[in-house]
């Protein structure tokens, strides 16, 4: 269990002093929470426990309560890559928003054929109950020649809504120049 500090001051110079110290600034909100939980973790713990994860929900220990939850959004600073800050929603027993990562399977013929392969979406937007949800979409793209792609149509999950137009391509093969 990943476990962070509860944030007294929410503000710019409060978030930079924690940043200085090598704490990665976070809130937790949706599911079944009345009010935002503001918080920092270590950032290199946070980094290590994420990498190592294999399941899409996690649990956080905020002080003496317990959430799972799932990734929303981060920020990288642009210039050095470093993560600067990170959203975190509480999951619930109820359909809501999810971030759900993407991963490329397989080798594409297309690659091979000297074309190279465009991801285009590294997650996708979908509402859902947490317990239908796979830990990470797996796309195999085996099959792909220069011009092919897999579209937002393409994809089959049960009990979910996309929410991305259906000829949005999610990864291709395009022509190398």
């Amino acid at each position: 269990m990943l476990e962070s500090v509860s944030r007294e001051k929410v503000g710019k110079t409060n978030a930079r002093k924690l940043r200085n110290e090598g704490y990665l600034i976070a809130n937790i909100y949706g599911g079944d929470l009345k009010e935002n939980v503001f918080t920092a973790f270590n950032k290199n713990d946070f980094i290590r426990y994420v990498k190592a994860k294999d399941t899409f929900a996690f649990d956080v220990k905020v002080d003496d309560k317990t959430y799972n939850v799932t990734i929303q959004e981060y920020q990288k600073d642009p210039v050095s890559l470093d993560l600067k800050h990170v959203d975190l929603v509480a999951t619930s027993s109820k359909k809501q928003f999810y971030m759900l990562p993407i991963r490329i399977k397989g080798i594409a013929v297309g690659v091979k054929n000297k074309g190279l392969l465009a991801t285009h979406r590294k997650r996708l937007k979908i509402k859902a109950v947490i317990t239908d949800l796979p830990n990470y979409l797996e796309i195999d793209v085996s099959d792909l020649d220069v011009g092919d792609n897999v579209l937002v149509k393409d994809i089959n999950l049960k009990n979910t809504e996309i929410f991305l137009n259906s000829t949005v391509p999610l990864v291709g093969v395009i022509k190398a120049k």
